[in-house]
């Protein structure tokens, strides 16, 4: 089973690059933030690609969250739903019959940090209900944080950034802390250049300049399944790149 994430900065922008990726990749799941376009802005060709189920959860220009399932996966349309902490599309879950699976993507906490952190205690409170409950949980997406200091290059280490802020990262390190495992990391531990965003500007993404913000985590039992998750710096236009998971 392969399990995607990507922000796309833009469906509209890069309708086609999302195309030929899933196309190339063919993903059993695939993770989507960053939309910034309505259902009824989404290109068609995209919102019917052959062997999926799609849902778009998304606004003009701004947010936005989707999901795309293989039908090989699910013969039948899955539920689609959001969790009640869900404001300016920010979530959307499948419920898939051994596993949910959740894209994501959380402020990034500039124009108002305490939107952030409000969210990430829901977010905790969310990874919480799937470990009482024992239903393994994958969770994708743009969290806007930086897990630790590797994961930022060290010309971009600012010790007041938002998205490196120590309130920050200990929220993020709860919500691992509910039986989950950060799949990128787990499998590539050694990894000094393991970054997902990169700024728009002086090369950076070329030179490798950039932060660790997009992930994928797994609850224990499939994580030790797990056999790859790298980083697809070289696919498309946006920011951030796609992060792709394979599980036995």
């Amino acid at each position: 089973m392969k399990i995607a994430t990507w922000n796309v900065n833009g469906i509209r922008a890069r309708q086609a690059q999302v195309a030929e990726w899933v196309a190339l990749e063919r993903p059993d799941v695939v993770c989507l933030q960053e939309i910034k376009a309505t259902s009824d802005q989404v290109p068609a060709a995209i919102c019917e690609m052959e062997g999926y189920w799609c849902y778009w959860h998304g606004a003009k220009g701004y947010s936005g969250v989707a999901l795309h399932v293989s039908k090989a996966l699910s013969p039948e349309r899955p539920a689609f739903s959001h969790p009640e902490f869900d404001f300016e599309h920010r979530i959307v879950q499948v419920d898939l019959p051994e596993v949910s699976v959740a894209s994501i993507y959380v402020p990034n906490g500039g124009k108002d940090f305490a939107a952030k952190m409000r969210f990430l205690e829901a977010m905790d409170a969310y990874a919480m209900s799937f470990e009482t409950s024992g239903r393994p949980v994958v969770l994708c997406g743009d969290l806007n944080i930086a897990r630790t200091e590797r994961d930022v290059h060290p010309k971009e280490r600012k010790p007041r950034a938002i998205g490196q802020l120590p309130e920050e990262r200990a929220l993020l390190e709860r919500i691992i802390g509910r039986g989950l495992v950060d799949v990128g990391r787990e499998l590539d531990p050694d990894n000094d250049g393991l970054f997902t965003w990169w700024a728009p500007w002086r090369n950076m993404r070329a030179r490798n300049i950039g932060w660790r913000l997009d992930y994928v985590l797994a609850s224990r039992t499939l994580a030790t399944h797990a056999t790859a998750c790298p980083v697809q710096r070289e696919v498309g236009t946006s920011d951030h790149a796609p992060v792709m998971a394979t599980f036995e």
